[in-house]
C-alpha cells in the first residue's frame, strides 16, 4: 500500500511538472487522476488495499462533516429554545473497535460531535462510555446509530 501511495504522490508531482505550474489545484487534479489510474491498474500491479482505504478516507471526511453539521444544528436550535427537549445521560457502547488507534478515531469523532462525548474506555477495552445530550427513543437506538454509522466507518478505514 505505501508503494501505491507514493506511486500516487509522484504521479501528481509529475503531473504539476507538466503542467509547469506547482499550485495546490494541479497537485490535487494530479492526485485524482494518479488515483483513478492506480485504481484500474492496480489489481494487475498489486494486491492491497490502497483504493479501498482512500475512498473510505474520502467517505468518512464527508459523513463526519455531515454529522457535524448536522448535530452543529440540533445544539444550537436546542439551546436557542426556551423550553430544553434534551435528554442526557451516560450510555455504554459495546466496542468492536480492538486497537489503539480504532478506539481513539472512534472516540475523538464522538467527542468532537457536538452532544456527544467519549468519557471513558472499559478495562477490557470492549465497552466506551459516552455522554449524549440526546437520547431520543432508547438507549439501544443510539448504539446501534453509532455502531452502523461511526464504528463502522472507522473500522473499515483501519481494516
Amino acid at each position: 500500500m505505501k508503494n501505491l501511495l507514493f506511486l500516487n504522490l509522484l504521479l501528481a508531482v509529475i503531473w504539476a511538472a507538466v503542467l509547469g505550474s506547482f499550485t495546490f489545484l494541479n497537485f490535487i487534479v494530479g492526485y485524482v487522476l494518479g488515483f483513478l489510474t492506480i485504481a484500474l491498474v492496480a489489481p494487475a500491479i498489486d494486491d492491497s488495499n490502497y483504493v479501498k482505504h482512500v475512498w473510505s478516507s474520502i467517505t468518512i471526511v464527508f459523513f463526519f462533516v455531515k454529522e457535524l453539521f448536522k448535530s452543529s444544528v440540533r445544539v444550537a436550535i436546542d439551546i436557542l429554545k426556551p423550553n430544553f427537549k434534551m435528554r442526557s445521560g451516560i450510555v455504554a457502547i459495546p466496542l468492536e473497535a480492538e486497537t489503539d488507534l480504532e478506539i481513539t478515531f472512534l472516540a475523538n469523532m464522538i467527542s468532537l460531535t457536538p452532544g456527544t462525548l467519549s468519557l471513558d474506555i472499559s478495562d477490557d477495552r470492549k465497552t466506551l462510555y459516552i455522554h449524549t445530550m440526546y437520547i431520543d427513543k432508547d438507549v439501544e437506538t443510539l448504539r446501534k446509530e453509532i455502531k452502523e454509522t461511526m464504528e463502522r466507518r472507522v473500522l473499515e478505514l483501519t481494516r
